[in-house]
């Protein structure tokens, strides 16, 4: 028959001292690098979300200068809408004029995009092709941090360009 062995004893508290201690610090370190984490996921959420909304503002502003297009699209056809990258508002005159001067207006003063000196427009309407709308504006939000972890104006133009049959 087997001779069976001595009970083992359990450590007595004193060798136990400070395990519980290290232990809890150890999972305060694992707690706060998780936190870290998700305070870094939720600032590109917020990043990606304000560049998201600034794109969605800026097709329906391209938007809103076809349908001044489509409303005078004699005008339109004939290139009296066209106009190179232009970030200021034009003089008025014609019913064009008026239009772009609106459209650019409307650029400049939304809230969204800002009033930045790289918020501007473009448009380029042919006979017998499609007609694009540019607009352009600083994104600079959505763009990644300087060297100094701020992030730096004007890094970023970023730009929709919609093209559409009058």
């Amino acid at each position: 028959m087997p001779v069976a062995s001595p009970p083992r004893r359990l450590a007595s508290r004193t060798q136990q001292r400070g395990v519980s201690l290290l232990e809890v610090m150890i999972a305060v370190l694992i707690m706060g690098i998780g936190m870290l984490g998700i305070a870094a996921m939720q600032t590109t959420a917020l990043r990606n979300s304000q560049s998201s909304m600034e794109r969605s503002q800026a097709v329906i502003l391209a938007y809103s200068m076809f349908d001044s297009m489509r409303a005078n699209r004699a005008a339109a056809l004939g290139g009296a809408y066209d106009m190179a990258k232009t970030c200021e508002p034009i003089a008025t005159g014609s019913l064009a004029d008026n239009d772009r001067r609106l459209w650019l207006q409307a650029i400049r003063t939304n809230n969204v995009l800002g009033d930045g000196d790289e918020t501007c427009g473009q448009i380029a309407c042919l006979a017998n092709s499609p007609c694009t709308v540019t607009v352009f504006w600083d994104d600079s939000r959505a763009s990644d941090a300087g060297a100094g972890g701020a992030i730096v104006s004007g890094l970023t133009q970023n730009s929709v360009q919609v093209t559409s049959e009058l």
